[in-house]
């Protein structure tokens, strides 16, 4: 309730009110805000009135109608959400379709595989996502076809779902497409085919680690596959040009998972421990995280050193749980 009342005393009388009369600006926070509702007999409440919110007036109001009705996960929503997949707005569909991905009830598949091969170019970009939640199994067929959609954001959700489903027959038909006209429906299907442990998108992986959109997903596709070319195009990320810093510090951590006593091993600790002094705080926190998966005693003293220092503040627990795990390694018997 705190994303619309600032006061925890305001109860949920006052979001129902706000949905029933408000504003449209009030109606839409109000619908937003009863997704939280957590309480068994107030979260039936929150179902009624957000159902009656379907039928607003406005998009707004009925798209994060929507979006509270799959949170809630309420299955007597299923009905509405259905009959909304045919909304005249976009985003209203699309949460529509979003929703019934998240309660993930059988029902709801037939309506999105019809969505996802007649649907509108937005509502058929997001069954393919929605479709995977509910039954992987019967989703693989649908998603083969749509990989021949004439939208390129179709292709690449359901490249992505393939990827996420983990059937391996996925891989000659993505392969077949990573020379589609789209350059960020290739990296989509490369990144699809990293999920599924083949190589052939890798180049197109090595060049988006310099994209600071996509350098990040590059990062984690190249560590999943794992092998020593990866391991090499991570070394060079350390220090190219145009990598963000926090797919540098990503990379640098996925390199002493996968190579760590490869050629870019003094690389990756500098890497970590230089991030330990970063301006941004998230990127801060990110190398306390990688020193708790990867780092060994070496990490030790600097992460003691950022706990007393003023950039340490925000991350006391994040450094106290990195330095657990170091020592944990640390003490753990040692296999032969």
């Amino acid at each position: 309730m705190s994303f619309l009342f600032p006061s925890p005393t305001i109860t949920l009388d006052a979001a129902l009110r706000d949905l029933a009369q408000g504003s449209p600006k009030a109606r839409t926070a109000a619908a937003h805000a009863l997704g939280d509702v957590a309480d068994p007999t107030e979260r039936r409440r929150a179902v009624d009135a957000l159902l009656g919110a379907l039928d607003d007036d406005r998009p707004e109001v009925r798209a994060e109608a929507c979006a509270s009705l799959g949170d809630l996960g309420d299955t007597s929503a299923l009905p509405p959400l259905i009959r909304r997949l045919d909304d005249g707005a976009a985003a209203v569909r699309q949460n529509a379709a979003i929703a019934l991905g998240t309660l993930a009830q059988p029902e709801g598949f037939e309506p999105l595989a019809q969505a996802l091969r007649d649907g509108p170019a937005d509502l058929r970009f997001q069954a393919a996502t929605s479709l995977a939640e509910i039954d992987q199994t019967r989703s693989f067929d649908p998603l083969l076809a749509a990989l021949d959609d004439r939208d390129p954001q179709v292709v690449a959700a359901a490249a992505l779902s393939l990827g996420a489903i983990g059937d391996r027959r996925a891989v000659v038909p993505l392969v077949e497409r990573l020379e589609h006209p789209n350059a960020a429906t290739r990296f989509d299907l490369a990144y699809a085919l990293a999920e599924l442990g083949d190589p052939h998108g890798r180049e197109l992986l090595v060049a988006a680690l310099g994209d600071l959109e996509r350098a990040w997903d590059a990062v984690g596709a190249l560590t999943r596959l794992g092998t020593a070319d990866d391991a090499e195009a991570l070394g060079h990320a350390l220090t190219r040009k145009g990598t963000p810093p926090e797919a540098t510090v990503l990379a640098a951590g996925a390199l002493l998972k996968i190579a760590p006593h490869g050629a870019h091993h003094d690389a990756a600790r500098r890497v970590l421990l230089a991030a330990l002094g970063a301006r941004k705080v998230h990127v801060r926190g990110l190398a306390v995280e990688q020193l708790g998966e990867v780092g060994g005693d070496w990490a030790l003293a600097p992460l003691d050193k950022l706990a007393r220092s003023g950039k340490g503040g925000e991350l006391t627990d994040a450094i106290g749980a990195a330095t657990r795990a170091i020592q944990a390694r640390a003490a753990a018997p040692q296999e032969p």
